[in-house]
């Protein structure tokens, strides 16, 4: 069976940068796996993978307006100092998590003032070039229940991420 809308795909993959440096994969015996076509993987990913069939591997590289897409500026914001704990000595690039309206989110801090802290709340990957090496471990026709829980995801997207974290180590 090919990688088509509405299949379940499982894949084994490793996510690079240009620098090389490994940024997200698979864990061991855990591929990541998600519904072709139903928004829950950036587009860039779901290009590479159609077509492919369970045991193929591929690597391409996925451009940031089909990734994370490029770093927008009104999501950079001026917090004031005073909403960050005294006895942390604040530095750009140090990561925060914070919370609103729509649950938690990442932040990176992006400069520093006496009174202001810049916050950068665009994806961690906006505006990056992605190189993935995949694997695909399994596809089959979704499930009824997978179909249905897909009615409920948030997706992916560079305004809303609802990514996985793991670690490469």
């Amino acid at each position: 069976m090919k990688i088509q809308n509405e299949v379940y795909v499982a894949i084994d993959y490793t996510l690079t940068l240009d620098s090389d440096e490994v940024v997200d994969c698979s864990q061991p015996g855990k591929p990541f796996a998600f519904i072709f076509g139903g928004g829950q993987v950036i587009m860039g990913l779901e290009k590479g993978l159609e077509g492919m069939e369970q045991g193929q591997s591929a690597k391409f590289t996925v451009e940031p307006e089909e990734g994370y897409g490029q770093p927008r500026q009104e999501l950079f914001r001026e917090l004031p100092r005073e909403h960050f704990p005294s006895d942390v000595d604040l530095a750009p690039n140090m990561i925060f998590e914070g919370s609103g309206p729509q649950g938690t989110f990442r932040f990176r801090v992006e400069s520093v003032s006496d009174d202001v802290v810049v916050a950068d709340l665009n994806h961690p990957l906006a505006g990056q070039r992605l190189h993935f090496e995949v694997e695909v471990v399994e596809v089959r026709e979704a499930r009824t229940e997978e179909l249905e829980a897909l009615k409920n995801h948030a997706g992916c997207s560079p305004e809303s991420c609802a990514c996985c974290e793991s670690s490469c180590d």
